[in-house]
């Protein structure tokens, strides 16, 4: 089987956790770039990355790059690309584009050219003058930066954080990829108790949950290249008969959301049964102050309010007060909480062991990390 080169796009603070899903999976030749992991390998890869990465939001496969300054070079180097190695003679192309500091900043130019060059290569190949695009679909994208022509075919369709389990939610969702990057970034595994106590429509015991009995993110979604004709079948399969296979359906989880909002929690609940743990995890109506355990050690993970507006401030900055004051007593307990807010450690009430960087959408976030004391040897 020979290889191809693969892209995994990613948002920004992200790229290091995709990296190193990437390598998890087997894939060694793996370079990080601004919002992308590049990668080769064989073409059962496209079919094995989309199903497994928690925390990319969509595979492309690349199809050629090189410098353009002028219409002329980008119409002769694109039609030059192995389009019909990729697209079908029936598939639905459409190209979308992107330019950043480049001279050919017109993006509808540039993506009009690149249509018409796969238009010209394709011809050549099938030997036919029409294209009538009513088949599988395989968009193409071109993205210049620096006058360097990126040429890609997107793979995922649907972006990777849609896991199809979430209809509805809250009026400001975490996306499934930011939330499974927050729980990697934590010392939290199956065997700890986690809680979420703004879990909203409940993405992070979701994802939490999928991540401890160890069920593929993709499972039950369907991607763009199980429509392309010239993709194997078999491939797909046997990655389907792998996550089934290392799946640990039997591992026991202690999973809890709370918020203070009653719908919230009928929401999370309905999302936890459409992913498949109508039982293995608990939600409930709960205030942040009335939250106590008798359990040693556990992981507390949190996306609350950040205040953005005006009116929420004073009410965001009482229940990051409250928080502290529950949360902190538990010495053994691991915290770990995104927000914008820049004064959430002083409204807590201690220092972060370690923060990070994150982004939330376009709001830019700190993860602040406060790491328990290990529990006394029983």
């Amino acid at each position: 089987m020979s290889k191809v080169t693969l892209i995994a796009t990613a948002a920004m603070g992200l790229e290091s956790i995709v990296a190193n899903e990437v390598k998890n999976l087997g894939y060694k030749d793996v370079t990080v770039e601004n919002g992308k992991v590049i990668f080769k390998a064989d073409f059962q890869a496209i079919a094995r990355v989309n199903l497994w990465l928690r925390t990319a939001d969509r595979v492309k496969i690349l199809v050629g790059e090189f410098r353009a300054e002028s219409f002329e070079e980008l119409f002769e180097q694109t039609k030059a690309l192995p389009w019909a190695d990729f697209i079908s003679k029936d598939a639905e192309f459409p190209v979308i584009g992107r330019s950043v500091k480049s001279k050919l900043f017109s993006v509808s130019d540039c993506q009009a050219i690149v249509k018409k060059a796969v238009v010209e290569s394709l011809k050549k190949n099938y030997h036919i003058d029409w294209f009538e695009e009513k088949g599988a679909f395989q968009r193409i994208e071109v993205a210049l930066h620096k006058d360097v022509a990126s040429l890609t075919i997107d793979t995922s369709g649907a972006g990777l954080h849609k896991r199809g389990y979430r209809y509805l939610h809250n009026e400001a969702p975490l996306k499934e990829t930011l939330a499974a990057a927050m729980i990697q970034l934590t010392n939290w595994n199956a065997d700890k108790p986690l809680y979420d106590p703004f879990c909203g429509s409940g993405t992070i015991p979701i994802e939490a949950a999928m991540i401890g009995q160890n069920i593929a993110p993709g499972i039950n979604r369907s991607f763009a290249f199980e429509g392309w004709n010239w993709y194997d079948q078999k491939w797909i399969d046997e990655v389907h008969e792998e996550a089934e296979d290392v799946a640990k359906y039997d591992q026991p989880l202690y999973i809890i959301g709370g918020d203070v909002d009653h719908t919230m929690i009928e929401l999370a609940q309905n999302n936890a049964t459409e992913a498949g743990f109508p039982d293995a995890l608990r939600f409930k109506q709960i205030q942040v102050s009335d939250f106590s355990t008798e359990d040693e050690n556990g992981v507390v993970i949190g996306n609350p309010p950040y205040g953005e507006r005006m009116k929420e401030k004073d009410y965001v900055e009482e229940l990051y007060r409250q928080l502290g004051r529950v949360i902190r007593p538990l010495e053994t307990w691991s915290v770990y909480i995104i927000t914008s807010h820049p004064h959430f450690e002083k409204l807590y009430g201690a220092k972060a062991t370690k923060k990070r960087k994150l982004y939330n959408g376009n709001i830019k976030t700190d993860f602040y990390q406060f790491w328990g004391k290990r529990p006394r040897n029983k």
